[in-house]
């Protein structure tokens, strides 16, 4: 059955979702807060700055009217970067106000909020008030637009307490190429989803310093051991540390030059500073911020996060690299399961 859905956010993986969804059959709006962008994608139905080469479906439509976008949809999808979740969600109450409709809410960003640590469903869930909405999904996993655009195999998942609302999505994306599961453990799968992306800066680094295969490895199966103590403090289930939304996003997240995080990693690990990462990458880094949250967290929980620490003291106490994997490296000895 075909639905009109509106897609909040016109960078790569929110323009790419929203063409899987045209693809799919369903009418989607994407809205854009560039005009320019919204004229690209109606007009050459391109979206060079993010997806360069890229075509999508003619019937794709961007608009930069949050009203136009939202009206008649049965679902909003949220994919813009975790600064604004916020400040758009007021924007989007005042539109469902006028147009007194409950879509479904779902979000596919990744990230805590800075300053309140807070995950994007419960941002959302605070600023748009339940006669406003049907039910809120997260829709997350190991996933790289570029890979989406050219239809490789990708698996992720679509988490809610309301498990009739994840099947709907589940049915809203599923296709030859893209596989949806669903999960009722929100908290997991968003806190997966958020801190896969610290230890992705690390990875990086180890890149660009020369190091192999087994230096991350021992990142990689180490720090997933602290995003999962990390996660159960706050009431995650631990199996879901082990599945799509967390070693599964934690592997394409740290071993793929699509990932920003890794790329800005690695770029830390070859000795640029990191204020020049930034500008030289012209997209949001989201794990510099959620470090910073992951970071006051474990301090608030009294939870031992050193790949973590170390991380959190390059990017914010400009710490050299070679010398937190030193300090790292020569710890004291511990059981592996601590």
């Amino acid at each position: 059955m075909t639905e009109k859905i509106a897609v909040l956010g016109a960078g790569s993986w929110g323009s790419i979702l929203a063409g899987v969804l045209v693809e799919n059959g369903h009418q989607v709006h994407l809205w854009s807060n560039m005009q320019e962008q919204a004229d690209e994608i109606n007009q050459k139905h391109t979206n060079e700055h993010y997806i360069p080469g890229h075509k999508y479906p003619e019937a794709l439509y961007a608009t930069t009217d949050l009203l136009e976008a939202v009206k008649d949809a049965s679902v909003v999808l949220y994919v813009v970067p975790t600064k604004v979740i916020r400040l758009v969600s007021k924007q989007l109450v005042e539109v469902l106000a006028q147009l007194d409709s409950k879509p479904l809410l779902v979000h596919a960003s990744k990230g805590l909020e800075l300053g309140t640590h807070k995950r994007i469903s419960e941002v959302i869930l605070e600023e748009v008030p339940a006669k406003y909405h049907s039910g809120m999904v997260v829709l997350s996993g190991p996933s790289h637009a570029e890979e989406v655009a050219r239809k490789d195999i990708t698996l992720i998942t679509a988490a809610s307490e309301d498990l009739a609302a994840a099947r709907k999505v589940q049915r809203l994306f599923m296709n030859d190429y893209l596989r949806i599961y669903t999960n009722d453990d929100v908290i997991g799968v968003e806190m997966g989803a958020s801190f896969k992306n610290v230890i992705a800066i690390g990875a990086g680094a180890l890149h660009g310093l020369g190091y192999g295969d087994d230096a991350k490895a021992a990142l990689m199966t180490r720090g997933l051991a602290e995003i999962s103590r990390l996660g159960v403090a706050f009431g995650a289930k631990p199996l879901t540390f082990i599945g799509l939304s967390g070693v599964g996003d934690l592997i394409v997240t740290c071993t793929s030059v699509h990932s920003r995080n890794w790329r800005c990693g690695d770029q830390l690990g070859q000795g640029k500073p990191l204020s020049q990462v930034i500008e030289d990458m012209g997209m949001v880094i989201e794990g510099i911020n959620t470090c910073k949250a992951a970071y006051e967290l474990a301090q608030e929980k009294n939870i031992e996060m050193p790949i973590v620490e170390a991380i959190y003291n390059v990017l914010y106490k400009d710490a050299n690299v070679s010398q937190e994997i030193a300090c790292l490296m020569h710890r004291e000895g511990k059981a592996e399961g601590n």
